[in-house]
């Protein structure tokens, strides 16, 4: 079964517009893995050059975030939700 990712607004340029793509994957990595397989490009743009998180990138799966859970391997269950959500920053 598949998982959804939500695509913010900042990156949908990669995705041709779509705002959720539905991918393979048990964990966040196999997830960004099959992401990046349909839309190139992808995971530099989230991961750092260490195969990280950036900095500014937070990953929920329903409603957690990865980096308070075991980060890129979080277990994402079938039909479950990842989203990708950019930090906001200004003041």
């Amino acid at each position: 079964m598949s998982v959804t990712v939500r695509v913010p607004t900042t990156l949908r340029t990669l995705t041709a517009g779509e705002a959720e793509i539905d991918v393979e994957g048990t964990t966040v990595a196999e997830v960004l893995d099959s992401l990046e397989g349909v839309h190139p490009g992808f995971k530099e743009r989230i991961l750092d050059g260490e195969g990280a998180l950036r900095r500014f990138v937070n990953v929920f799966v329903s409603d957690d975030d990865v980096r308070f859970l075991d980060g890129l391997r979080t277990e994402v269950p079938p039909g479950e939700t990842l989203s990708i959500v950019p930090a906001v920053a200004g003041g």
